[in-house]
């Protein structure tokens, strides 16, 4: 059998993966002609600091080129070179100058040097080749120049980052996944490095690390915060887009990888980077280990939707170079154009099985090597598109909910993207939960543009859409085959994510100041639905305006005690629970500084607002009616039960009739959910600029306890005799703009 026979039968397994006496190597480069491993070596009398040793690869197979290398060992640099048609107008840009990153490169060092050396055509000061063309094929007013974008001979193997390498091998113990179901789980959002950057309890060497994030004192406010689950920001290899780096800035957030198997080195600690990328995906192993020691989870945030190479005429850094046609989505016309469905410049085309694969196999591999319990994926509508659009039989949907690796991890959905029919909230098949949308906008509505509104007389929304999300928004994932099925907690909750204002910010400004990413403020939403309370930004305690202080820190209270005691799971994004601020920046991706840290030095009211939202929590722990997988019927559950599990009542105590659900002026409402086992919770919500009058409905167990009320700065103080030593009576006087909690059993 000749030898490339024989070798493909590794044609499924894509990378560079250690093997006997050396490596085994497969790539996928359909439209090459020929594919060289190029294996580096530092060498200073070379002028460019590098040789390179260029071994052919056999095939193509099923469009693979493979071979196996001797000699290779773990902290081997390498990439690849492909050769092949330079047709641009077709969508093929094959350029051998062009080192190329293994898109399934498990680790990867280096810094990409942005110029001329990293674009396969060549370029002017404009970005336009010797002819005025650009990369497109389109002169500098934006028509078709009928020239081919002419071939760059630069090398680029020194302005590139670096496939490594590495032993997926890891020598601690497993430790069991906490597996915690989805109706106790509690989502914390938090950027690896803005998370322990400025925690004094954390040495100053692991702040803002992979190491930083599993520190016993990070640990530690996550547990007593009462979080289950800690989302990570994108910790995928990433770049910054050439526009930040022109400014001095960077790509904080990481939604712009580079490769979707190798770990973000900049969050490894000194000691692991100055060992390689072996060292790095140690430290994120260990991160998770120890998280999972502690019983919390870990989810990544994963961008499969696009990549670091931008737009038609970016950088020539891996995909582009190996098999563009097949990566990436085109729009079908002449020249060549990529289709962007997601704002970034290029769109992953998962109508293609190469492209399946690869997201695929990249989960597999975090999921089952390094560990972690889910994934959220970022505009997640770009991985369910075929020829007609969204849908939700699409291959790659169906492929994670059987694949036997990943049908049991947690999986969450951005359900909207920038394309044709790109919000497709509810539309997502189970076992997926989506982030919800229409919950923030509620929520915001509510309490923030409604009062804001009612202050100058005009006239604001009832309570029926907020009720709707409260309840767990079955409008939106109570549809399947059978209905229902999803569950409640199908439904991410969430008031803010690390994409808008923070929630402090939510309650002191109306317009973004985003003035620091360098754009004039025109980049970021202005769909905020905040309220400034009068004042346009920060006020001090005792300053003109200073009287709004008070009401500012009830409006966070009145949020964080909606998105935590609302039916679904809830989202918290890092440093609300301590007031944290942005300054108005509600777009900060390119802010890798004290605007996007967490802060940790408290002021007295950020503590209060920690130790409430701790308060708030733990009642959700301890109570079950408020941590409902299904979704609520409106009638007893079982022959045992005697109340419903969902009762809607007026401030007056009646039922809430039908008529009055679409009455704006109604804007003071009772939620009574009841507990299989017999326990109730009451939730008292009054968006009224007037104190009201409260019939609490009557409890067949022992008397309402007042557990909660936001005009309480410290959950400590409902204790206090003004709020009846703990005890409501039957009637209860509930302060404007409030939100109060009475549990029973």
């Amino acid at each position: 059998m000749p030898e490339h026979r024989a070798a493909a039968r590794y044609r499924h397994r894509l990378g560079v993966h250690l093997d006997g006496d050396g490596v085994q190597v497969a790539v996928v480069a359909s439209h090459a002609t020929a594919v060289e491993l190029s294996l580096l070596d530092r060498d200073a009398a070379s002028p460019d600091g590098w040789t390179e040793r260029r071994v052919p690869l056999e095939g193509p197979v099923h469009g693979v080129w493979l071979g196996h290398v001797p000699g290779v060992r773990a902290g081997q640099r390498y990439g690849f070179r492909a050769h092949g048609p330079w047709d641009p107008a077709a969508g093929l840009r094959y350029n051998p100058a062009k080192l190329l990153v293994d898109p399934y490169a498990r680790g990867i060092d280096g810094e990409l040097v942005l110029g001329q050396a990293v674009h396969g055509h060549r370029l002017d000061e404009h970005g336009m080749d010797e002819h005025g063309v650009d990369g497109q094929g389109h002169d500098e007013h934006g028509r078709p120049a009928g020239r081919t974008p002419e071939l760059d001979p630069t090398d680029s193997r020194a302005h590139v980052p670096h496939a490594v390498v590495v032993d997926d091998g890891f020598d601690a113990a497993p430790v069991p996944r906490p597996s915690v179901p989805w109706a106790d789980t509690v989502v914390y959002e938090a950027h690896v490095r803005g998370l322990t950057k400025q925690l004094p309890e954390v040495p100053e060497h692991l702040r803002g690390t992979y190491a930083g994030a599993a520190h016993p004192a990070t640990i530690a406010h996550l547990r007593r915060l009462g979080v289950t689950t800690l989302e990570l920001l994108p910790i995928h290899a990433s770049v910054s887009e050439p526009h930040l780096l022109r400014q001095g800035l960077t790509n904080y957030w990481g939604y712009n990888t580079l490769g979707f198997f190798a770990p973000e080195p900049r969050y490894a600690t000194a000691q692991a980077r100055a060992q390689g990328p072996q060292a790095v995906l140690a430290e994120v192993k260990g991160m998770v280990r120890l998280l999972h020691e502690a019983g919390i989870e870990v989810l990544l945030d994963v961008v499969y939707n696009h990549t670091c190479e931008g737009g038609t005429d970016g950088p020539q850094i891996s995909w582009r170079g190996l098999d563009p046609t097949v990566y990436y989505l085109h729009d079908g016309g002449s020249p060549a154009r990529f289709a962007d469905v997601t704002g970034c410049g290029n769109s992953l085309d998962f109508r293609r099985p190469r492209v399946v694969q690869m997201a695929l196999d990249s989960l597999r591999y975090w999921a089952d090597v390094v560990g972690v319990d889910g994934f959220r994926f970022d505009l997640a509508v770009t991985l369910g598109r075929d020829d007609e659009g969204f849908t939700p039989s699409h291959p790659f949907l169906v492929a994670l909910r059987t694949d036997p690796v990943l049908r049991d991890r947690k999986l969450v959905a951005e359900p909207w993207d920038l394309g044709p029919g790109g919000w497709r909230t509810g539309a997502f098949p189970e076992p997926f939960a989506e982030w919800n949308d229409r919950f923030r906008d509620a929520v915001r509505t509510f309490w923030l543009v409604d009062p804001g509104q009612a202050a100058h007389g005009r006239p604001g929304h009832g309570v029926r859409e907020l009720a709707t999300r409260l309840a767990g928004s079955v409008d939106l994932f109570g549809h399947g085959d059978p209905p229902l099925t999803r569950g409640a907690v199908a439904s991410v909750n969430y008031v803010t994510a690390h994409d808008g204002f923070t929630m402090a910010d939510l309650v002191a400004f109306e317009h973004k100041h985003n003035e620091a990413n360098g754009e004039g403020n025109r980049d970021g939403t202005n769909d905020n639905r905040s309220w400034n309370h009068g004042v346009e930004g920060p006020v001090a305690a005792g300053a003109p305006g200073g009287e709004i202080l008070p009401l500012r820190r009830r409006s966070i209270r009145n949020l964080m005690g909606t998105l935590l005691l609302s039916a679904g799971t809830p989202m918290l994004c890092a440093g609300d629970e301590m007031g944290r601020t942005q300054h108005g920046n509600n777009n900060a991706y390119s802010q890798d500084g004290p605007t996007s840290w967490l802060r940790w030095d408290l002021a007295p009211w950020r503590e209060n607002l920690l130790a409430t939202t701790r308060h708030l929590l733990a009642l959700r722990a301890r109570r079950p009616e408020l941590r409902t997988w299904d979704f609520y019927l409106g009638r007893p559950r079982g022959p045992q039960d005697t109340r419903p599990d969902l009762d809607w009542r007026l401030a007056d105590g009646s039922p809430l009739d039908h008529r009055l659900w679409h009455d704006p002026t109604v804007r003071t409402l009772q939620m009574i959910r009841t507990s299989s086992a017999g326990t109730s919770t009451v939730v008292v919500i009054n968006g009224a600029l007037d104190a009201v009058d409260v019939t609490l409905p009557p409890s067949p167990e022992a008397p309402w306890q007042l557990a909660w009320d936001s005009v309480a700065e410290h959950p400590d103080e409902i204790t206090d005799p003004d709020w009846g030593n703990g005890s409501a009576p039957g009637h209860a006087l509930v302060e404007p703009l409030s939100l109060r909690v009475y549990t029973s059993g």
